[in-house]
């Protein structure tokens, strides 16, 4: 009898370790879910790319979405549950290159048209003051009728109710002038 509830017990703890295993896709290194869990919605993993910038590797990318899509117009500008993680991946990045980053990024999305959100802009940089070092994860979850919830290492640290600030936001790795235009197919699952 104490035969048979170690050999369950250990089948149970294998089940558990490969089941944990499978809901992970490892990317550069990193562990990327494939799927989250927020606000009682449940986002797909739709691709995952890598940032960098003079061949060194900056962050990893990933897009959520309750199903997949490659229509970056229509991400971009629908109020639907979805998600950009990022996860820092470079000692370079600091507290004032990411802020410069994302400003920039925004400057792309809208078209240099930051004005209308930039209350909104800066509330996303400030969450960056605490500092900004390899390993931290970033999630930036629309959620409809209540904005994006930035999420800071597992952390909500605010959020930020605006939809042309979501718009701007996704715009940044989506839209027709992204932060890095192979990251952006990746993203996508191209």
């Amino acid at each position: 009898m104490n035969n048979t509830w170690s050999i369950t017990l250990i089948i149970a703890l294998i089940v558990s370790f490969f089941s944990t295993i499978s809901s992970a896709k490892n990317f550069a290194g990193e562990n990327i879910p494939e799927d989250m869990q927020y606000a009682g919605k449940k986002l797909q993993l739709n691709g995952v790319g890598q940032r960098s910038k003079l061949f060194m590797n900056l962050y990893i990318g990933a897009l959520y979405l309750e199903s997949k899509s490659q229509d970056g117009k229509k991400i971009i500008t629908d109020d639907a549950p979805m998600a950009i993680r990022l996860a820092i991946t470079s000692p370079l990045i600091t507290t004032d290159k990411m802020k410069e980053a994302t400003i920039e990024g925004f400057k792309n999305s809208t078209k240099g048209n930051i004005n209308p959100i930039k209350p909104q802009i800066d509330e996303l940089l400030a969450t960056f003051d605490k500092g900004v070092s390899s390993g931290d994860v970033f999630e930036l979850i629309n959620t409809p009728g209540s904005g994006v919830h930035v999420i800071r290492n597992g952390v909500r640290v605010t959020v930020i109710r605006s939809l042309a600030f979501k718009q701007a936001l996704f715009g940044i790795w989506l839209s027709k002038k992204p932060v890095q235009n192979s990251l952006k197919r990746r993203m996508l699952g191209l």
